[in-house]
């Protein structure tokens, strides 16, 4: 045998020895034997540089090279899941899909694991790219790190997979890897991560994929998705990728009633004490894939799966002051500081107190003892006071009447509950925070500009308002502490691409008050423009689907200040997208113009979806319910027996998807 061939027989064999012991924990070797054979390997390709191979397991080890992450579109987008917190929107849930689909169905249960989401793709059984969530539509590729995991497969075995298909799950760092990571970074003196998916997160986005490795993550994998799948079903999907060579979680089940889902449910919110990683809930996804496609999406998550969320855990301990924060809409949070308890896997110091009804309603007095808990078991809170052991307590917890950071007066508008500083423009909380949430990932996405770097620049004085951001210079960058030419020509270089950011994230970027994602993307496309919008009336923005009175008075009273008309006018002046782009009209048609159209039942050629976006490209309007202004129902099979009544009995005539699709063609 020759070296070149020892190459390919080693890269084989060490494989096939990474699924045995972090996939099968089954090891065949010994670690000495192991790094025996990696280090052979590592030494005949530094001889061989023909041989080559992204996928080889001496990738495993990482770089020390620093890479910035370049951002990919993703194939499918990644939505996030609606979430569940009791066993009666569970039912409710189960009881919505039985309706809609009007036949039998199977739901997966499996664990929520608690880390970072990753798409993996693969090629001809090869990784190619590993990109995080991101937004949902864009994210970071992170394949050089991905490769470090060893759980996660570089090259498949077995035979079946399609030759190219994309598989999704959870990067995670075990509870054991975690404490210890903390312990080092605690003898360091630095700071110590939040909980193991805050501190997976992190290490994911390292630029040194050897540290990455260092960090020893794991991942498992739980969703297929491609053209060619082998089964209809997700489940029998998961098994087949299984047998790829995939980490898939043995807990998955699948379940036929809603009393089996509760069971699996209940078991696991005992047991789930006892896995090895974080989790914080059970996912309950529709099993057969037409079944999902028929059932589609909402905005911002699927239809045919949500996400039970265990009952927070709770702890007992001391609070000691009541501090007060200031977020970027001048809202102020009251914080209890606390003696640190553990909980949920985590040290916890500091809660939310919300704001002064609670802490009237609490009834809080220094050194109270109190109850913490953490709310889905992400942001900690005090749900209440023990009275009983009240000895030698401080003074009552009254809220503050002005802001701890500028001294304006708070103001408290009707029908909420949170207090506001009302110095919006001078606020240096306030200031910053609207310049975060302006460069933050789903709003302008300007990499570089995290937290500290925008209080730097607010303390040297360069930044005050977003409009500032698109005047900084490279020099006055390149002075500061912990910068440098390079960081300066990142920031410029981020700022500078942000001018291509589309219209509908512009306008949620500009952070107007109950403007979120979605509401921005709906006031995008019904005016295209921001002079539009910044002349519509009450009743014009109130007649646009999901834009309610509040919101609509809000989005005017932004435009009525003099100092936001400037600041859009800098932002214009500057290159930034305030206008829609022009649509591709070639696939719209007006064949359904003034028709408003009820879909309903379960479809073969299209997705629910796909029918809604196929109405409103050729004119027509989607409707949810059924009237005498109907034109028509397009129903598939198992339409609903109250619909098909109503139907008749108004005389709205039902069409099936083929006489549609001709209807279109």
């Amino acid at each position: 045998m020759n070296e070149v061939e020892r190459i390919h027989q080693l890269r084989e064999e060490l494989h096939r020895h990474n699924y045995n012991y972090y996939v099968l924990n089954a090891p065949e070797i010994g670690d000495q034997e192991f790094d025996f054979l990696m280090r052979e390997l590592q030494d005949l390709e530094e001889k061989h540089p023909e041989c080559k191979d992204e996928n080889s397991p001496t990738m495993r080890v990482g770089s020390d090279l620093n890479k910035n992450f370049t951002q990919v579109t993703h194939r499918y987008p990644m939505l996030s899941l609606a979430n569940t917190y009791s066993e009666a929107e569970v039912a409710d849930f189960y009881n919505r899909v039985q309706k809609d689909l009007n036949e039998e169905f199977e739901v997966c249960c499996e664990m929520k694991f608690d880390g970072t989401s990753i798409s993996l793709t693969y090629e001809d059984g090869k990784l190619v790219r590993a990109v995080t969530r991101g937004d949902g539509t864009k994210g970071d590729d992170v394949t050089d790190n991905v490769k470090t995991i060893r759980s996660i497969p570089l090259v498949l075995h077995g035979e079946g997979y399609p030759r190219d298909f994309e598989i999704r799950g959870e990067i995670l760092m075990p509870w054991l890897v975690f404490e210890k990571l903390n312990e080092e970074r605690e003898a360091r003196e630095e700071p110590l991560f939040a909980n193991p998916r805050n501190a997976a997160s992190g290490t994911l986005k390292l630029q040194n994929s050897s540290v990455v490795a260092s960090r020893k993550l794991d991942a498992y994998l739980y969703y297929l998705l491609g053209e060619g799948l082998p089964c209809d079903g997700h489940y029998e999907n998961m098994q087949e990728a299984a047998r790829w060579g995939f980490k898939v979680s043995d807990i998955m089940r699948k379940c036929s009633t809603l009393q089996e889902v509760m069971d699996f449910i209940r078991y696991w919110d005992k047991e789930r004490k006892n896995l090895p990683v974080a989790t914080d809930g059970i996912v309950l996804k529709i099993n057969s894939l037409r079944q999902q496609r028929n059932l589609g999406y909402t905005a911002k998550s699927p239809r045919w799966a949500i996400a039970y969320k265990f009952q927070a855990e709770r702890a007992c301990t001391r609070l000691n002051k009541v501090t007060y924060q200031v977020g970027r809409t001048g809202a102020i949070t009251p914080v209890a500081n606390l003696d640190p308890v553990q909980l949920a896997g985590t040290v916890v110091k500091r809660a939310s107190l919300h704001n002064a009804d609670i802490i009237e309603g609490l009834d809080l007095y220094i050194g109270d003892m109190v109850y913490v808990e953490k709310g889905g078991e992400i942001i900690p809170k005090i749900v209440g006071v023990d009275k009983e052991s009240r000895f030698m307590i401080g003074d009552k917890v009254k809220f503050i009447t002005r802001c701890p950071e500028c001294g304006s007066p708070l103001t408290r508008y009707e029908g909420e509950a949170a207090h506001y500083c009302t110095n919006d423009m001078a606020c240096p909380p306030q200031i910053k925070g609207k310049i975060e949430h302006f460069v933050s990932r789903k709003a302008m996405n300007i990499d570089g500009l995290g937290t500290e770097t925008i209080d730097q620049f607010y303390q040297e004085g360069m930044i005050r308002t977003i409009a500032d951001l698109y005047t900084l210079k490279a020099p006055d960058i390149a002075r500061l502490e912990r910068m440098g030419k390079k960081s300066a020509v990142n920031i410029l270089e981020g700022i500078r691409e942000s001018k291509n950011v589309p219209f509908e994230r512009v306008l949620f970027a500009l952070g107007i008050r109950f403007v979120g994602e979605t509401t921005a993307k709906t006031l995008a496309k019904s005016f295209r423009s921001i002079d539009a919008l910044a002349s519509a009336t009450l009743d014009d923005l109130i007649q646009v689907d999901e834009i309610g009175v509040k919101i609509a008075q809000s989005i005017i009273q932004y435009f009525a200040d003099e100092r936001n008309l400037q600041q859009i006018e800098r932002l214009r002046e500057s290159g930034v997208q305030l206008e829609m782009a022009e649509m591709d009209m070639s696939d719209y048609t007006d064949k359904l113009a003034g028709q408003s159209i009820v879909i309903s039942g379960v479809f073969a050629h299209h997705s629910r979806d796909e029918y809604k976006e196929l109405i409103e490209k050729n004119g027509g309007k989607n409707v949810g319910s059924i009237s005498k202004k109907t034109s028509f129902i397009l129903a598939g099979d198992n339409m609903g027996p109250a619909k098909l009544e109503k139907a008749k009995k108004l005389g709205v005539p039902i069409m099936n998807e083929e006489d549609f699709l001709r209807l279109i063609e």
